[in-house]
């Protein structure tokens, strides 16, 4: 069996699960249900879920208050979970504020406010441009977010971005390991079931 390492919100929750129910060899393990043992998973997959603490962040704050709800037990888990991944060669897959962790991990800076951000999501499906070397081409996604990249890392590649905010949408890292990162939601629709299949069947190569 092999095994996913995770931290999943439980209004996330039947989503992921949808995601992977076709994957039977595949088991999601979640972080905020008890203790995972980071040294024996097979790969990663940073979801979605409330910002980031200021402690963690590589920026200035003008306004403290633009941090919402952050979960500083999620965010000492996420980051000490991408560190042995990546340390491990785990394949990753970053999702919503899974980008973000991914982006601040690696030394970037994040949008702390986007306007309108609180919008209804079937009012916020953006159309996508394309870098020359994007894998997964979605010619729209279900993005609605609260912060977004800024400053992107040096070993991330943007390969996906919204003509109508200029927010990045889709990136990948330069390592060996199959590592993919995604402003949207993948979870939350089938049409996006490749970037699940690709995931999978990178675990445990």
């Amino acid at each position: 069996m092999l095994k996913i390492a995770s931290w999943i919100r439980q209004c996330d929750q039947a989503s992921f699960e949808r995601s992977f129910a076709s994957f039977p060899g595949v088991k999601l393990e979640n972080a905020r249900l008890g203790p995972i043992d980071l040294t024996v998973v097979d790969g990663l997959l940073l979801s979605g879920g409330e910002d980031i603490s200021a402690s963690f962040l590589r920026q200035q704050l003008s306004d403290p208050g633009l941090i919402i709800d952050a979960e500083p037990a999620r965010d000492r888990w996420e980051f000490e979970a991408l560190d042995i991944a990546l340390e491990r060669g785990l394949p990753l897959l970053a999702i919503c504020r899974g980008i973000q962790v991914l982006n601040v991990a690696m030394g970037g800076t994040l949008c702390l406010d986007i306007p309108n951000h609180d919008v209804i999501e079937t009012e916020r499906v953006h159309a996508l441009r394309h870098s020359s070397c994007a894998r997964y081409r979605f010619e729209a996604v279900n993005s609605t977010h609260h912060q977004a990249l800024e400053r992107v890392a040096s070993s991330l590649t943007v390969e996906a971005w919204s003509p109508a905010d200029e927010i990045i949408e889709q990136v990948r890292m330069n390592r060996a390991a199959w590592t993919v990162g995604v402003q949207y939601h993948p979870e939350r629709h089938a049409s996006y079931r490749l970037l699940f299949q690709d995931f999978v069947s990178h675990l445990g190569g």
